[in-house]
Protein backbone atom coordinates (compact mmCIF):
# COMPACT_ATOMS: atom_id res chain seq x y z
CA UNK A 1 0.00 0.00 0.00
CA UNK A 2 2.90 1.77 0.34
CA UNK A 3 3.61 2.55 -3.23
CA UNK A 4 -0.14 3.41 -3.84
CA UNK A 5 0.24 6.34 -1.04
CA UNK A 6 3.07 7.43 -2.56
CA UNK A 7 1.41 7.65 -6.25
CA UNK A 8 -1.58 9.40 -4.46
CA UNK A 9 0.43 11.56 -2.79
CA UNK A 10 2.27 12.83 -6.15
CA UNK A 11 -0.96 13.28 -7.51
CA UNK A 12 -2.30 15.69 -4.63
CA UNK A 13 0.08 17.70 -4.42
CA UNK A 14 0.98 18.09 -8.41
CA UNK A 15 -3.00 18.85 -9.20
CA UNK A 16 -4.21 20.56 -5.96
CA UNK A 17 -6.75 17.82 -5.53
CA UNK A 18 -7.56 18.28 -1.81
CA UNK A 19 -7.48 21.38 0.41
CA UNK A 20 -8.22 21.87 4.38
CA UNK A 21 -11.94 21.54 4.61
CA UNK A 22 -12.88 19.52 1.68
CA UNK A 23 -15.54 17.42 2.28
CA UNK A 24 -14.82 14.42 0.07
CA UNK A 25 -17.41 11.56 -1.19
CA UNK A 26 -15.58 8.95 -2.76
CA UNK A 27 -17.63 6.77 -5.60
CA UNK A 28 -17.35 3.17 -4.29
CA UNK A 29 -18.53 0.97 -6.53
CA UNK A 30 -17.31 -2.00 -4.91
CA UNK A 31 -14.80 -2.41 -7.41
CA UNK A 32 -10.40 -2.50 -6.69
CA UNK A 33 -9.71 1.00 -7.67
CA UNK A 34 -12.36 2.46 -5.74
CA UNK A 35 -11.83 0.49 -2.44
CA UNK A 36 -7.93 1.17 -2.82
CA UNK A 37 -8.64 4.90 -3.28
CA UNK A 38 -10.88 4.60 0.05
CA UNK A 39 -8.36 2.75 1.76
CA UNK A 40 -5.80 5.54 0.54
CA UNK A 41 -7.33 7.85 1.12
CA UNK A 42 -7.98 6.88 5.03
CA UNK A 43 -4.23 6.42 5.54
CA UNK A 44 -3.16 9.79 3.76
CA UNK A 45 -5.39 11.68 6.34
CA UNK A 46 -3.60 10.80 9.37
CA UNK A 47 -0.28 12.23 7.72
CA UNK A 48 -0.49 14.41 4.88
CA UNK A 49 -1.08 17.50 6.65
CA UNK A 50 -4.36 18.11 5.69
CA UNK A 51 -8.08 18.30 7.32
CA UNK A 52 -10.68 16.94 5.17
CA UNK A 53 -13.70 14.43 5.54
CA UNK A 54 -14.98 11.51 4.02
CA UNK A 55 -18.11 9.96 3.36
CA UNK A 56 -18.37 6.61 0.86
CA UNK A 57 -21.24 6.34 -2.22
CA UNK A 58 -22.30 3.72 -3.65
CA UNK A 59 -24.37 3.94 -6.36
CA UNK A 60 -26.03 0.66 -7.30
CA UNK A 61 -27.59 0.19 -10.99
CA UNK A 62 -29.41 -2.31 -9.98
CA UNK A 63 -28.58 -4.61 -12.74
CA UNK A 64 -31.48 -7.43 -14.10
CA UNK A 65 -33.51 -5.18 -11.66
CA UNK A 66 -31.82 -7.13 -8.45
CA UNK A 67 -29.98 -5.29 -5.73
CA UNK A 68 -26.58 -5.92 -5.25
CA UNK A 69 -25.15 -7.03 -1.91
CA UNK A 70 -22.83 -4.33 -0.44
CA UNK A 71 -22.79 -5.36 2.97
CA UNK A 72 -19.10 -6.18 3.16
CA UNK A 73 -18.57 -2.86 1.93
CA UNK A 74 -20.49 -1.37 5.02
CA UNK A 75 -18.28 -3.50 7.04
CA UNK A 76 -15.13 -2.23 5.59
CA UNK A 77 -16.26 1.25 5.73
CA UNK A 78 -17.07 0.85 9.89
CA UNK A 79 -14.03 -0.32 10.55
CA UNK A 80 -12.13 2.55 8.59
CA UNK A 81 -14.83 5.00 10.26
CA UNK A 82 -16.37 6.17 7.32
CA UNK A 83 -19.96 7.18 6.65
CA UNK A 84 -21.16 5.13 4.08
CA UNK A 85 -24.27 6.13 1.60
CA UNK A 86 -25.97 2.93 -0.41
CA UNK A 87 -28.46 4.96 -3.15
CA UNK A 88 -29.69 2.53 -5.19
CA UNK A 89 -31.56 2.92 -8.93
CA UNK A 90 -33.28 1.92 -11.96
CA UNK A 91 -30.16 2.58 -13.92
CA UNK A 92 -29.20 -1.59 -14.69
CA UNK A 93 -32.94 -1.62 -16.31
CA UNK A 94 -33.10 1.67 -17.94
CA UNK A 95 -29.67 1.05 -19.84
CA UNK A 96 -30.28 -2.86 -20.78
CA UNK A 97 -33.77 -3.63 -20.12
CA UNK A 98 -35.84 -0.20 -21.45
CA UNK A 99 -33.59 1.33 -24.20
CA UNK A 100 -31.71 -1.71 -25.31
CA UNK A 101 -28.54 0.34 -25.97
CA UNK A 102 -26.47 -1.51 -28.63
CA UNK A 103 -23.31 0.74 -26.66
CA UNK A 104 -24.51 0.65 -23.28
CA UNK A 105 -21.48 1.57 -21.52
CA UNK A 106 -21.76 5.58 -22.28
CA UNK A 107 -25.51 6.42 -21.20
CA UNK A 108 -24.50 3.95 -18.37
CA UNK A 109 -21.37 5.97 -17.14
CA UNK A 110 -23.35 9.07 -17.53
CA UNK A 111 -26.58 8.37 -15.53
CA UNK A 112 -24.59 6.68 -12.90
CA UNK A 113 -21.94 9.86 -12.61
CA UNK A 114 -24.98 12.00 -12.31
CA UNK A 115 -26.65 10.05 -9.55
CA UNK A 116 -23.62 9.69 -7.55
CA UNK A 117 -22.85 13.66 -8.08
CA UNK A 118 -26.32 14.23 -6.74
CA UNK A 119 -26.18 11.81 -3.83
CA UNK A 120 -22.77 13.64 -3.38
CA UNK A 121 -24.19 17.37 -2.76
CA UNK A 122 -27.35 16.09 -0.59
CA UNK A 123 -24.24 14.84 1.53
CA UNK A 124 -23.00 17.45 1.96
CA UNK A 125 -19.55 17.35 -0.03
CA UNK A 126 -17.86 19.76 -2.23
CA UNK A 127 -15.95 17.13 -3.86
CA UNK A 128 -15.73 14.10 -5.48
CA UNK A 129 -12.98 11.19 -5.80
CA UNK A 130 -13.03 8.95 -8.66
CA UNK A 131 -11.07 5.78 -8.81
CA UNK A 132 -9.70 5.92 -12.24
CA UNK A 133 -5.60 5.02 -12.35
CA UNK A 134 -2.73 5.84 -14.91
CA UNK A 135 -3.69 3.07 -17.21
CA UNK A 136 -7.40 4.14 -17.50
CA UNK A 137 -6.07 7.45 -18.45
CA UNK A 138 -4.10 6.40 -21.25
CA UNK A 139 -6.99 3.97 -22.16
CA UNK A 140 -9.28 7.26 -22.88
CA UNK A 141 -6.80 9.23 -24.83
CA UNK A 142 -6.29 6.04 -27.37
CA UNK A 143 -10.35 5.61 -27.20
CA UNK A 144 -10.93 9.22 -27.62
CA UNK A 145 -8.30 9.50 -30.30
CA UNK A 146 -8.72 5.90 -32.92
CA UNK A 147 -13.11 6.49 -31.44
CA UNK A 148 -14.19 9.72 -31.22
CA UNK A 149 -11.63 11.23 -33.53
CA UNK A 150 -10.23 13.77 -30.80
CA UNK A 151 -7.73 14.22 -29.02
CA UNK A 152 -8.48 14.57 -24.93
CA UNK A 153 -8.69 12.63 -21.60
CA UNK A 154 -10.69 13.11 -18.82
CA UNK A 155 -9.13 15.37 -16.62
CA UNK A 156 -7.20 14.68 -13.28
CA UNK A 157 -9.24 17.65 -11.33
CA UNK A 158 -12.59 19.20 -12.93
CA UNK A 159 -14.84 21.51 -11.55
CA UNK A 160 -18.88 20.84 -12.34
CA UNK A 161 -20.37 24.52 -12.21
CA UNK A 162 -23.84 22.98 -12.52
CA UNK A 163 -23.78 21.16 -9.36
CA UNK A 164 -20.89 23.34 -7.56
CA UNK A 165 -18.48 20.45 -7.43
CA UNK A 166 -14.82 19.28 -8.16
CA UNK A 167 -14.22 16.15 -9.65
CA UNK A 168 -11.03 14.58 -8.36
CA UNK A 169 -8.88 11.53 -9.63
CA UNK A 170 -6.17 10.86 -6.77
CA UNK A 171 -4.73 7.49 -9.13
CA UNK A 172 -4.08 8.82 -11.44
CA UNK A 173 -0.34 8.21 -11.11
CA UNK A 174 -1.06 4.52 -9.84
CA UNK A 175 -0.56 1.65 -12.33
CA UNK A 176 -3.66 -0.84 -12.34
CA UNK A 177 -0.89 -3.63 -11.59
CA UNK A 178 -0.05 -2.16 -8.23
CA UNK A 179 -3.51 -1.10 -7.55
CA UNK A 180 -4.41 -5.03 -8.03
CA UNK A 181 -1.66 -5.93 -5.30
CA UNK A 182 -3.03 -3.58 -3.13
CA UNK A 183 -6.23 -4.81 -3.24
CA UNK A 184 -5.12 -8.29 -2.72
CA UNK A 185 -2.47 -7.44 0.41
CA UNK A 186 -5.13 -5.67 2.00
CA UNK A 187 -7.85 -8.62 1.72
CA UNK A 188 -9.96 -5.70 0.39
CA UNK A 189 -13.97 -7.14 0.02
CA UNK A 190 -13.90 -6.29 -3.82
CA UNK A 191 -17.82 -7.31 -4.94
CA UNK A 192 -17.72 -8.27 -8.75
CA UNK A 193 -19.72 -6.52 -11.38
CA UNK A 194 -22.82 -7.79 -12.22
CA UNK A 195 -23.17 -5.71 -15.82
CA UNK A 196 -23.91 -7.86 -18.50
CA UNK A 197 -21.64 -6.00 -20.80
CA UNK A 198 -19.01 -6.49 -18.22
CA UNK A 199 -15.35 -7.84 -20.16
CA UNK A 200 -16.87 -7.09 -23.53
CA UNK A 201 -16.44 -3.26 -24.20
CA UNK A 202 -14.65 -0.65 -26.04
CA UNK A 203 -11.96 -0.27 -23.07
CA UNK A 204 -11.95 -3.85 -22.54
CA UNK A 205 -10.52 -3.66 -26.15
CA UNK A 206 -8.34 -0.79 -25.50
CA UNK A 207 -6.62 -2.44 -22.67
CA UNK A 208 -5.95 -5.81 -24.70
CA UNK A 209 -4.74 -3.87 -27.78
CA UNK A 210 -2.17 -1.45 -25.47
CA UNK A 211 -0.87 -4.88 -23.25
CA UNK A 212 -0.12 -6.27 -26.79
CA UNK A 213 1.77 -3.26 -28.05
CA UNK A 214 3.31 -2.91 -24.88
CA UNK A 215 4.55 -7.19 -25.42
CA UNK A 216 6.14 -5.63 -28.26
CA UNK A 217 7.72 -2.33 -27.69
CA UNK A 218 8.43 -1.97 -23.86
CA UNK A 219 7.13 1.56 -22.46
CA UNK A 220 4.82 2.36 -25.37
CA UNK A 221 2.15 3.20 -22.39
CA UNK A 222 4.58 5.36 -20.85
CA UNK A 223 5.32 7.45 -23.60
CA UNK A 224 1.47 8.27 -24.70
CA UNK A 225 1.35 9.00 -20.99
CA UNK A 226 4.14 11.39 -20.70
CA UNK A 227 3.12 12.84 -24.21
CA UNK A 228 -0.35 13.67 -22.48
CA UNK A 229 1.41 15.59 -19.49
CA UNK A 230 3.95 17.94 -22.05
CA UNK A 231 1.15 18.34 -24.22
CA UNK A 232 -0.87 19.58 -21.16
CA UNK A 233 -4.17 18.92 -22.95
CA UNK A 234 -7.42 18.94 -20.36
CA UNK A 235 -5.17 20.19 -17.02
CA UNK A 236 -2.90 17.37 -17.67
CA UNK A 237 0.25 19.51 -18.00
CA UNK A 238 3.22 19.86 -15.10
CA UNK A 239 3.07 22.25 -12.54
CA UNK A 240 4.49 25.58 -12.89
CA UNK A 241 7.81 26.07 -10.76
Amino acid sequence: MQKILGYMRKAITEFDLISDGDKIAVGVSGGKDSLVLLAGLVRLRSFIGIDYELTAITEDPCFGGVPGDYSEIEKLCESLGVEYVLERSRIGEIVFDVRHEEHPCSLCARLRRGALHNAAVKSGCNKVALGHHYNDAVETFIMNLFVEGRIGCFAPKSFLDRREITVIRPLVFAPEVEIRRAAKREALPIVKSKCPADGNTMREQTKQFLAERERQDRGFTDRIFGAMRRSGIDGWGYKEK
